[in-house]
């Protein structure tokens, strides 16, 4: 792991919700495979448009909550299939009320993006889908998966390598998130989800990380990628439009 994810991971378990605040309920949840199918059939796009405040390496802007519920609802109107809200707060920038206050604002699925290493986690906030880092979780991975699925979150599970798509493919997991970028190195390259599309047979592809431009989005889904989580490029442009220009790029 690179030193940026060690240092991430320290701070998450220094920011672990006490088990007694948590109600461990079942929610219900918005159906992604849904939100995906209805873009398909439309021949758009199937976006996750992400809040994303900061990276590590690049601040983007403040986001408050109310910020967070005006930016997702443009996001939504231009046509995203779903959202994903960061709500790691010291490298990210996010926060879980920004998260409340997304799923309070708009009707399609949310995705809850964050480090997670801790069950106690996935019940912090409501979210129709968790994002659980298989690089990260390891042989807990599995458990993991389990855990959210019986509380009525869908988990999205991460890989970067052939390695964890086996393991990846090996859980209960229905959406699998290719993140593009190396968690070693840090280095993105988009043709990590043609190498890795091809092996994940029946499972929801979702391509995350490097894409920008609607060229990058077409060639993602020519890969396999049946979705695409985009941040950076979102919210550094004008939300509205460069979502409807990803949602609307087979129109070219």
């Amino acid at each position: 792991m690179h030193q940026i994810i060690n240092d991430i991971l320290d701070s998450t378990k220094k920011r672990l919700p006490s088990p007694n605040k948590v109600i461990k309920g079942k929610i219900a949840s918005r159906n992604f495979k849904e939100s995906v199918r209805a873009q398909k059939h439309q021949i758009l796009i199937p976006v996750i448009a992400e809040v994303k405040p900061s990276s590590p390496t690049r601040f983007i802007r403040d986001v408050t909550p109310q910020d967070a519920a005006d930016i997702a609802k443009q996001m939504e109107s231009a046509g995203a299939a779903a959202i994903s809200v960061l709500t790691e707060p010291q490298f990210f920038k996010g926060s879980v009320m920004n998260l409340d206050s997304v799923r309070s604002a708009v009707k399609i699925p949310v995705l809850r993006k964050d480090f997670i290493i801790d069950k106690v986690q996935i019940y912090e906030a409501e979210s129709d889908l968790i994002l659980l880092i298989a690089g990260i979780l390891g042989d807990r991975l599995d458990d993991f998966v389990n855990e959210a699925l019986a509380s009525g979150r869908e988990p999205l599970v991460e890989v970067h390598n052939i390695n964890e798509m086996d393991k990846a493919l090996s859980t209960r997991a229905n959406i699998i998130g290719i993140n593009n970028r190396d968690l070693t190195t840090m280095k993105v390259d988009i043709s990590t989800t043609e190498k890795l599309a091809p092996l994940a047979g029946g499972k929801i592809i979702v391509s995350e990380s490097g894409i920008s431009t609607h060229e990058d989005a077409v060639r993602m889904l020519d890969a396999g990628a049946d979705a695409i989580l985009v941040g950076t490029s979102i919210m550094q442009g004008n939300i509205y439009d460069k979502t409807y220009e990803l949602v609307h790029a087979l129109e070219r």
